[in-house]
């Protein structure tokens, strides 16, 4: 128990202060892409963009491996799949082995919309950025990638 106090004694107040410039920083991240979403009037929201990353990420992945991935509630996952198969962004398949599972995969004009989504997100990444050496993005990658790591880890 004493090493635990140690370490929160040792930790100033510019751990919390990145942390909230984390939280901001992906709240405007964000905002902006949700921004150039509706500029291009491509009519989704953010999480549908969210829910097409997934599914090109992952072809042939279920609703149920979907809601593992990203915590959300499966009744509201269960209605944003409905709309983008509504749409003609994603397609439906019954498993070959267990015909109770659903896979997922993008259609072709669903493809065609998360290459723009994507597009778009290398735009706003390069904009962000911006005068960062190459080198310090590979540091900083190591460095948020050592405290995910630090936080996988049980107390």
């Amino acid at each position: 128990m004493q090493n635990k106090v140690d370490l929160v004694n040792q930790v100033d107040d510019t751990a919390e202060q990145i942390f909230e410039s984390i939280h901001t920083l992906m709240h405007q991240y964000r905002a902006l892409q949700f921004a150039a979403i509706r500029a291009d009037e491509l009519g989704l929201t953010h999480m549908e963009g969210k829910v097409l990353g997934y599914f090109s990420r992952h072809p042939g992945a279920s609703q149920s491996d979907l809601a593992q991935h990203s915590g959300r509630d499966k009744a509201q996952l269960t209605r944003l799949i409905a709309r983008l198969k509504e749409a003609g962004l994603l397609q439906a398949h019954a498993d070959a082995r267990d015909r109770r599972t659903v896979r997922l995969t993008l259609t072709a004009e669903g493809e065609a919309l998360h290459d723009t989504l994507r597009q778009q997100g290398r735009q706003l990444a390069a904009k962000a950025m911006g005068g960062i050496a190459a080198a310090q993005r590979r540091e900083l990658l190591q460095l948020l990638q050592q405290v995910k790591s630090n936080l996988d880890q049980p107390d």
